[in-house]
């Protein structure tokens, strides 16, 4: 049976099944039993729900759940309530959440984590951090227009011609290119910037003037960009802070899985900006890549000029509930689909995908750098 629970975090809005993926589901011939009220906040309704096929109970019995699934990474006190055996799939957040994957391995829970799902083609579908990371970076643009005193596209008229604002993007993964797109789409000109090699021409598709700073490619595996050594980061301050300067608006997406947001703004590099400039940064829940931010709160810059707006994001996903929800749900579902064998949940940890995707199982954390996180406290509580 294949429970999903309302979700526990306050503010957390998105569900881990919606009715389209419940149909899914129980076209597999597996039971679906949902809390009710599951989808409330993301606009589903427990008449969809129950018409697709699910099961609605006033509470979920952990003790007998099968698969749980979910959106936010499972507390301690969940985890150690599941039976040995118990599948979880959804997101992890390893790194941050080792309290977490200490119970999941103790409990013996075979626990997937959307995040470490290998970033191969086969694998597309089931990629939550593309996903949810598109619903994240076209939010980040909105978020800059409700702000900024100005249009974002060029209007000549009667009265004057209105240039378009100019939009700096940093970071160009799925939520830079995304905002990109969604910033063009409001006709603002639109420039941006990444350390990787590929960057380049994945701005141009989208339309963005890409920015080539004098500077190597710093590529990581899995399509991200690597850890800069502190001398390079600097150079790449220095040789952004003109465009800084220059922009009206500013988007920063930079992350490195497992580890703080690179710092790509300092409070030195803003004193150039114009009054009522804006900056949103989508990782100010991991640190910041701007100086300054603080996640889910505006902050007022005083800068020469005037005043400029730093949005911290927090739940930028989230903030978007329907569409996120519809498709991280279908992430959840296609990887469910592929542990399940002739209407039973039985992963196969030949698969890449599986296994790559699996953070703990019989007792074992099987993700190496967070076994190797976890490894210091079990020596100390010898």
């Amino acid at each position: 049976m294949i429970a999903v629970r309302r979700e526990r975090t306050p503010g957390e809005r998105r569900v881990a099944a919606t009715p389209e993926t419940v149909k899914q589901l129980v076209g597999l011939g597996l039971d679906i039993e949902l809390e009710k009220g599951a989808g409330e906040a993301a606009g589903y309704s427990d008449a969809e729900y129950k018409e697709a096929g699910a099961k609605l109970v006033a509470a979920i019995d952990l003790s007998k759940v099968g698969v749980l699934a979910h959106v936010r990474p499972l507390d301690a006190k969940t985890a150690t309530a599941l039976k040995a055996g118990t599948v979880t799939v959804g997101l992890g957040s390893p790194a941050s959440e080792l309290a977490t994957v200490r119970a999941l391995r103790d409990a013996k829970v075979t626990a997937f984590a959307l995040e470490l799902v290998p970033r191969i083609s086969r694998a597309q579908s089931m990629d939550a951090l593309t996903s949810q990371a598109l619903v994240a970076g076209y939010r980040c643009v909105l978020e800059a227009a409700m702000r900024l005193p100005r249009f974002f596209p060029l209007y000549m008229t009667a009265a004057g011609t209105i240039p378009p604002a100019k939009v700096l993007v940093l970071g160009a993964g799925v939520a830079g290119l995304q905002a990109i797109a969604t910033a063009k789409r409001l006709g603002a000109k639109v420039s941006a910037n990444d350390v990787r090699a590929a960057s380049a021409d994945e701005v141009a598709s989208m339309g963005g003037t890409f920015i080539h700073l004098d500077l190597d490619a710093a590529d990581a595996s899995g399509g991200y960009a690597k850890e800069l050594g502190q001398d390079r980061a600097q150079r790449q301050r220095d040789l952004l802070t003109p465009h800084v300067s220059e922009a009206d608006v500013i988007i920063t997406t930079a992350a490195i899985p497992g580890r703080p947001a690179p710092r790509l703004i300092t409070t030195k590099m803003l004193a150039g900006m114009r009054a009522g400039s804006v900056i949103v940064d989508l990782a100010a829940e991991s640190g910041g890549n701007v100086e300054g931010t603080v996640a889910g709160k505006d902050v007022e810059v005083k800068v020469a000029s005037g005043t400029i707006t730093l949005v911290g994001m927090k739940d930028a996903a989230s903030t978007m509930p329907y569409d996120a929800s519809r498709l991280y749900a279908k992430n959840v579902s296609n990887l469910i689909a592929l542990i399940t064998h002739d209407g039973k949940i039985s992963p196969d940890f030949e698969d890449e995908v599986v296994a790559g995707a699996c953070l703990t199982r019989d007792g074992v954390v099987l993700h190496e750098p967070t076994a190797e996180a976890l490894a210091p406290a079990q020596k100390g509580t010898k």
